[in-house]
């Protein structure tokens, strides 16, 4: 006689693993059936593009499914390094980021002292973005401090974001370097 010593944990683990054999191999499985149904579900045929969620500063990996330009459901990407397919409360809202009503489409401005918002287009918003980046710059920037060449500005300042690639990252460091900002940081080391 074979004597098997388990403890509680190890027996109802065995347990259960020989009811859901028992359970499978007795009541049948069609695997015909499944691959059936799985033309029901609403990722069937969807595209699926893999991106970053731009909550933090982790930077986990997200599965968007997509129909007709549709998000119809996101997932944690089982293959990304970092979070190996799970998500936090907020990765796992991302979906109401895109079928939100609130979600803003284009870029809005406020006037100094207005209290309304008006929609602008890109190129405005960007010529004007870069207009002031240029003045701002020009009014603050210091060649000479106590005879050294330091060639800088303390009125700009740049934080990096979660959701930027080490490429993005590299050339908005090297962008605001050529600049002469002081002030440069980036969200994953803070």
């Amino acid at each position: 006689m074979v004597e098997i010593n388990l403890n509680r944990r190890q027996f109802l683990k065995l347990s259960g693993a020989t009811a859901a054999t028992l359970a499978i191999v007795e009541l049948g499985f069609n695997e015909k059936e499944v691959h059936a149904k799985t033309k029901e579900l609403k990722i069937a045929k969807a595209t699926v593009t893999p991106t970053i969620c731009p909550y933090c500063a982790v930077g986990c990996g997200i599965l968007v499914h997509t129909k007709n330009n549709d998000v119809v459901y996101t997932e944690g990407d089982p293959d990304h390094p970092i979070n190996e397919g799970s998500l936090c409360s907020k990765g796992t809202t991302i979906r109401q980021l895109f079928t939100s009503e609130k979600r803003v489409l284009k870029p809005r401005y406020r006037a100094p002292g207005s209290d309304k918002w008006e929609e602008k287009d890109w190129g405005w918003m960007l010529d004007t973005i870069a207009k002031r980046v240029k003045e701002t710059r020009d009014k603050t920037f210091v060649e000479k401090s106590n005879g050294i060449f330091v060639n800088k500005t303390e009125a700009i300042a740049s934080l990096g974001g979660a959701a930027l690639d080490n490429e993005e990252t590299y050339l908005l460091a090297k962008m605001m370097r050529g600049l002469g900002v002081t002030y440069l940081e980036h969200q994953a080391r803070i």
